[in-house]
């Protein structure tokens, strides 16, 4: 329509929403669905928090509060990052937002301006590219791919940065693909940085908590405390706490950033739910029980899947350090015919013939911006993942 504004047409609705959205539509008519597409734990939030939540609209903590965020959440924030990364950060550094998706976004809103790039490795989040485009940003992609376990080298990033370039955004562990950076390859990161002074950086630390084998998190302001002031350091409750539907979002930084993040929300949403917001201060300050209970359920999950996919003909699947997803790849799938008649000729196509065939919902590679992929989430039951991937395998088998 002639009247939408030219800057929507940059962008595209979220893929993984719109397969959830599939998916609901054929279970809804009757179809048999297993969907693995969306990124959310399938365990309730803890009993605690809830109780927070219930004693706060008790005590009629339910009218408005500053724009970005309660002074308790903001410490809770602080006390977070001392706890757990050995940031030290002050509340007027601390910005909270509905969701850790506002509060990139208010960031980009606040910072870019029409040429500005900001590098992006792939796979990526999907919604990160089109974030950047709504502020009038260039998002550049930096593809990494299966032989460097999905991870940017030095080299990649090195090569991707330009004079133009104001922002990293870097996710570890990451959605799509559940690979984490160890301390020594952000570290070869950070040197570059150190390089480009012109490049701030914005980290995405949501699956934090979600990490296996041992695998040590970290985060780059941690790594390099030199790039401290040039770093915002994003998180949630979301992941860590089976907190999807509360929205709260938060990360810290320099403290003009905040108050230019925080200008933006005053003339968007203003507050996220106060309500909400006494739930997470509840979450962060609380019992840590369920992260230590839901880990190990998560890791025996992915090595199911792993295991199970790494035996479906055509696919090759390696073993993710965190998060709740696995990458396979189908690069010898490519090419083959279903029994219908279909050639698998994208991610996308297999993606939907799984779906039509087997019914099981995954998101295509293409979403994530490196193919021949698909995502699966493994954020439920063991019996739905162990039914979902035996008809991968024998969708698989079907190809010729």
């Amino acid at each position: 329509m002639s009247f939408l504004s030219k800057t929507l047409s940059r962008v595209k609705p979220s893929p993984t929403i719109a397969i959830s959205t599939k998916a609901a539509e054929l279970k809804a008519a009757g179809r048999d669905i297993v969907a693995l597409s969306a990124g959310e734990p399938d365990f309730d939030t803890p009993q605690n928090i809830k109780d927070a939540a219930k004693a706060a609209i008790d005590a009629g903590k339910t009218k408005y509060t500053a724009p970005d965020g309660i002074p308790e959440l903001k410490q809770a924030v602080c006390d977070k990052f001392k706890r757990d990364n050995n940031l030290d950060y002050l509340p007027a550094q601390v910005s909270i937002g509905t969701g850790g998706k506002q509060v990139l976004y208010n960031t980009l809103m606040a910072t870019l301006n029409p040429g500005d790039e900001v590098v992006i490795p792939a796979p990526y989040w999907v919604s990160y590219p089109d974030m950047v485009l709504l502020a009038g940003g260039t998002p550049v992609v930096a593809e990494a791919s299966l032989q460097t376990g999905f991870k940017l080298t030095a080299d990649q990033l090195e090569a991707a940065i330009t004079p133009k370039t104001k922002w990293l955004i870097f996710n570890s562990p990451s959605n799509p693909t559940g690979a984490g950076y160890t301390r020594a390859e952000l570290k070869e990161l950070t040197d570059v940085l150190l390089r480009h002074p012109q490049v701030w950086v914005m980290t995405d630390d949501m699956y934090e908590h979600l990490a296996y084998d041992g695998f040590e998190f970290c985060t780059p302001a941690q790594v390099e405390p030199k790039l401290y002031d040039r770093t915002l350091t994003v998180n949630g409750v979301s992941k860590a706490y089976a907190m999807t539907g509360w929205r709260i979002g938060y990360a810290a930084g320099p403290e003009p950033l905040i108050a230019a993040m925080r200008k933006v929300q005053s003339q968007s949403t203003s507050n996220p739910s106060s309500i909400s917001q006494w739930a997470a201060v509840e979450a962060l300050n609380g019992p840590q029980d369920y992260i230590e209970m839901s880990r190990p359920v998560f890791q025996t999950r992915r090595d199911l899947v792993v295991g199970m996919l790494n035996n479906a003909k055509g696919i090759s699947c390696p073993i993710p350090e965190g998060a709740f997803y696995v990458y396979p790849s189908i690069a010898e799938c490519i090419g083959k015919t279903t029994p219908s008649g279909t050639v698998i000729d994208s991610d996308e196509t297999f993606a939907n013939e799984l779906l039509q065939a087997e019914g099981v919902a995954v998101v295509f590679g293409a979403a994530f911006g490196l193919s021949p992929n698909f995502r699966v989430s493994y954020a439920a039951s063991e019996e739905n993942l162990r039914q979902a991937c035996g008809r991968i395998q024998k969708f698989c088998a079907t190809l010729t």
